[in-house]
């Protein structure tokens, strides 16, 4: 019988710890609307998408159940719980805030040489862009704002805004239609701010840059008939 779950986990290196993986494969099917609301998520098939045993199958479900992705019926298994816009819109939301604010704080310290670190990635992931690697732009994109975040020197504030950004996978950003253009006219914006020290407009393009991307990413997954057929406030 084949697999159900068509979209297939990526090889990872190094590979996360397992049931973070298995977490991180199922959130992926549920954006993206291959697994919807109500539908009974069987251990199988995902251990054997992921290539793992069922063990950490079960544990990644039961995190994904702290965070409301799914929910655990009684004798039955693990339900896709509703995603809608409201919560794409909030992950973002809380992603921008944080994002800025860790943003602001670098333009306050960062150096030289940091500053190259930054105008680096933005000249591979030019390349990346011409040449259409979808997996490089998504790495790339995660290292500059790593690379943001790491500079504010503000380790707490980073881990947290690293527990919001895990709910959406790095692939979804390169998916987005548009966003890697933007991303493109965007990053250099901020790292000119950066470099003149000024943090309130690197706040600015942070939160702006982040926040447009929820919007997108909104549509293009309204497109993808993610919604059709919920109702929504």
């Amino acid at each position: 019988m084949s697999n159900p779950y068509v979209i297939k986990a990526n090889a990872r290196s190094p590979r996360q710890q397992l049931p973070e993986e298995v977490a991180s494969y199922v959130r992926e099917l549920i954006i993206s609307g291959e697994a919807r609301p109500g539908d009974f998520l069987r251990m199988e098939p995902i251990a054997e998408a992921v290539g793992v045993s069922n063990t950490p199958v079960r544990e990644g479900l039961l995190a994904l159940r702290s965070e409301g992705f799914v929910k655990l019926v009684p004798r039955k298994g693990f339900v896709v719980e509703p995603f809608t816009r409201q919560d794409v819109r909030d992950l973002f939301w809380a992603q921008a805030t944080l994002a800025g604010e860790l943003g602001a704080r670098a333009a306050k310290v960062i150096t030289p040489a940091e500053i190259a670190q930054l105008e680096a990635i933005g000249e591979r992931y030019k390349v990346a862009v011409r040449e259409g690697d979808d997996r490089a732009l998504a790495v790339l994109g995660h290292q500059f704002h790593r690379t943001v975040n790491m500079v504010a020197g503000s380790q707490r504030l980073a881990l947290l805004l690293g527990s919001v950004v895990k709910h959406l996978s790095n692939t979804f950003y390169t998916a987005i239609e548009g966003q890697v253009e933007h991303t493109n006219d965007d990053h250099p914006q901020i790292v000119e701010a950066l470099r003149n020290s000024d943090a309130r407009r690197a706040r600015k393009l942070m939160v702006d840059h982040i926040l447009s991307g929820g919007d997108a990413l909104v549509e293009t997954l309204a497109q993808r008939g993610l919604w059709r057929g919920q109702e929504e406030s």
